[in-house]
């Protein structure tokens, strides 16, 4: 079988790099997306089978799928394998695209949104808007599509701000979505009212720590429960200006009556997975959480005191970190890499892992902390403390090269996190 991490060989130099890339490589095999539609979605005759809920297809006059997000595009094909002629159409945006027979893929810029994003989003909305009460909406939602499924153009100018000052702020992912769902038309429900009365089934795929399912992609087929006070509360507490025109996201119940959000995989069964593998491989497994928000100082000072012997600590979440400058490429998973450098002893190993295998504006997963790493620094001479002021943690791990390079996975369940030592 394939390797997921490409550069897997060069990279495996001892048996704890093995051990380590094994378990992780488990992870991802878990969240694969085809793997995942599959599991969730069969046909039988006319009935399709979402997750255990029925939907005659002879009840509907047309189909038509939606997506956004990183993992959107795979989900649709896989959605299509399915489904074939039976799908009337759709719109999907996604970072990575590739080819679907009837539904139409755009690409749009991701972490940060821009006008074609919003030019698409608005294609989507008239799409939407358009079906009626005898049609079936199938909704891929998925991690990215806060910035991908952007609407209006003000949400763009106002979504790119608000983004870089949380960043700068240290604010988390969910605080950062309440936000963003109070900018836009089409977050926090707006979709399901643009979808309304169509029948809806939306499959989540799910990049918010701790199964928060209606945060994904910021909620847009979702009855939101947040309102204008408390995104103004959070701009007060992280003292972010407020400069934004904030609206209310809708409320009515009416369209969500025909509504069904599906969970359909979070970091939980990658964490599984993980644990599962790591047990074959003779460790125990010491699970942090997959809900894990914390500085990175903070989570690896916790997860070595966890450690023992012949141990693995093992945990998701998104890491909050507040950057000190401007520029450079990072991303959060190599960040939080050099700061490993300065806690885990010589016997150790710890990796950062982006589940969609880029790590924010870099194009690796994450990288490889031991030992062996540390030597290859100190070999090299590298001013690892302005690297890593410069948000440049990227070059550091490629001058030595220890970088994990899977390319996209075209999943996405948050970062996912382990510790290990012999």
């Amino acid at each position: 079988m394939a390797h997921i991490i490409s550069n897997f060989d060069s990279i495996a130099t001892n048996q704890l790099r093995i051990d380590a890339l094994s378990i992780l490589e488990k992870g991802s095999l878990a969240i694969d997306t085809n793997l995942v539609v599959k599991r969730a979605i069969s046909l039988e005759n006319e009935i399709l089978f979402v997750h255990g809920h029925k939907y005659n297809l002879k009840d509907y006059d047309k189909v038509f799928v939606f997506g956004f997000g990183k993992a959107s595009c795979k989900a649709v094909q896989e959605i299509e394998s399915i489904l074939g002629n039976k799908i009337a159409g759709g719109i999907v945006i996604d970072k990575h695209i590739s080819e679907c027979n009837y539904v139409k893929v755009y690409k749009g810029s991701h972490p940060l949104p821009t006008s074609y994003n919003v030019e698409i989003s608005q294609k989507i909305k008239d799409l939407a808007e358009s079906l009626t009460e005898k049609d079936l909406a199938i909704v891929v939602v998925s991690g990215g599509g806060s910035a991908l499924l952007c609407l209006p153009q003000s949400e763009c100018e106002q979504g790119s701000e608000l983004y870089s000052n949380f960043l700068k702020a240290g604010g988390n992912i969910k605080e950062l979505n309440i936000l963003r769902k109070h900018i836009s038309t089409i977050k926090g429900g707006g979709l399901a009212k643009f979808l309304y009365p169509a029948t809806v089934v939306s499959l989540v795929f799910c990049d918010v720590p701790g199964d928060h399912f209606g945060e994904v992609a910021s909620g847009p087929t979702y009855l939101d429960h947040s309102t204008v006070a408390d995104a103004e509360a959070l701009l007060t507490k992280h003292n972010i200006k407020n400069v934004f025109r904030l609206n209310e996201t809708p409320k009515e119940e009416k369209y969500f009556e025909n509504v069904r959000n599906v969970p359909i995989v979070s970091n939980k069964e990658a964490l599984r997975a993980m644990e599962l593998e790591a047990k074959e491989r003779g460790y125990e497994v010491i699970l942090l959480g997959d809900e894990v928000y914390d500085t990175p100082e903070i989570f690896l000072k916790n997860a070595y005191s966890a450690l023992k012997n012949k141990s693995v600590v093992i945990a998701g979440g998104e890491l909050s970190i507040a950057l000190k400058k401007e520029g450079g490429i990072g991303g959060r998973n190599l960040y939080t890499g050099t700061e490993a450098l300065n806690i885990i002893s010589d016997t150790d190993l710890f990796i950062a892992y982006a589940s969609d295998g880029i790590d924010n504006k870099s194009v690796y997963a994450g990288a490889v902390i031991d030992a062996e790493t540390k030597r290859k620094i100190k070999d090299r001479n590298l001013d690892v403390e302005k690297l890593h002021e410069d948000n440049k943690d990227n070059e550091i791990f490629e001058e030595i090269g220890e970088v994990i390079i899977t390319g996209d996975t075209g999943s996405n369940v948050s970062d996912l996190y382990l510790m290990m030592r012999n």
